[in-house]
């Protein structure tokens, strides 16, 4: 089971993070093994959302919660997923009314950084 879950979480990270440069930053074994096991190989593989609002929901809290970092990786995977850009443009400008201007003027950022409009 532990095995089936460590070869989903794998396999989500590489469909999800497919492109993203520098593969974050190090983290304690444990925390890593949690992160693949529980986090990709469970809590990503549920079917009570889609895939793609998943990835739109977890969008959102990362400009909530101001998590650049976070940000960068989970943009472009909505991205390897087909979401819209313009629907993590409108995600951006609902959150301002939220989460607050500065949280939306540093998402709208990171989003060029990493998905210029023009692409």
């Amino acid at each position: 089971m532990v095995e089936d879950r460590q070869k989903l979480g794998k396999a989500m990270v590489q469909k999800l993070f497919a492109g993203v440069s520098g593969g974050g930053e190090r983290m304690p074994k444990a925390l890593w093994k949690y992160t693949i096991e529980h986090l990709f190989g469970d809590v990503w593989q549920q079917d009570d959302l889609t895939l793609e609002e998943r990835s739109l929901i977890t969008c959102s809290i990362s400009v909530a919660l101001y998590r650049q970092n976070e940000q960068r990786m989970h943009f472009i995977g909505a991205k390897n997923l087909g979401i819209q850009r313009s629907k993590i443009e409108a995600m951006i400008t609902q959150a301002a009314h939220y989460a607050g201007w500065p949280c939306a003027a540093t998402a709208s950022g990171v989003l060029e950084e990493v998905w210029p409009e023009d692409t």
